[in-house]
């Protein structure tokens, strides 16, 4: 399983529950990325989708603790569940939000890190990959520059022996 993250310089991920700095190359990565994967979100990044529908074009998995009805959605209660619902899929991606991530980090893999090289407040954060001794960073897979803020899309390996 992989996940997929847009960080700015600080790991900051989000605030209030939305990205303060959202860039159109990196949606577009995102939309490429994930296009007929599995996508495993919590409550909170699936209340900030458009019109709080499932992803068109993939198979939309939603984690959460919470009842209710989310049409359009496999909704498990575990991370553990969710681990085992990804590797029935060709390919995973967990995409948030911050507790989701942290929950899910452990069975990932690889992690698709896009750097938005700005420092919005955030209250919600991201591990940092750079410092974690289990993961090996970052193969660049893309860079550029949009609105005045710079951006890379790494790729980050689980390393093997932990």
């Amino acid at each position: 399983m992989d996940l997929i993250v847009a960080v700015y310089d600080d790991w900051g991920i989000g605030r209030d529950g939305t990205q303060p700095i959202a860039l159109s190359a990196d949606r577009k990565f995102f939309r490429e990325t994930t296009r007929g994967a599995m996508v495993i979100a919590g409550r909170r990044t699936v209340v900030d989708f458009s019109g709080k529908k499932p992803l068109p074009g993939r198979e939309n998995v939603l984690l959460t603790r919470g009842r209710g009805d989310y049409p359009g959605f496999t909704v498990c209660t575990d991370p553990r569940e969710a681990a085992a619902m990804a590797q029935t899929a060709g390919r995973a991606f967990v995409i948030g939000g911050g507790s989701i991530y942290r929950q899910m980090l452990p069975y990932c893999s690889r992690a698709y890190v896009t750097k938005v090289h700005a420092t919005p407040e955030s209250d919600t954060f991201f591990p940092n990959l750079d410092e974690d001794p289990h993961w090996d960073g970052g193969e660049l897979l893309r860079s550029g520059e949009e609105d005045g803020i710079r951006y890379e899309m790494l790729l980050y390996r689980r390393k093997e022996n932990r």
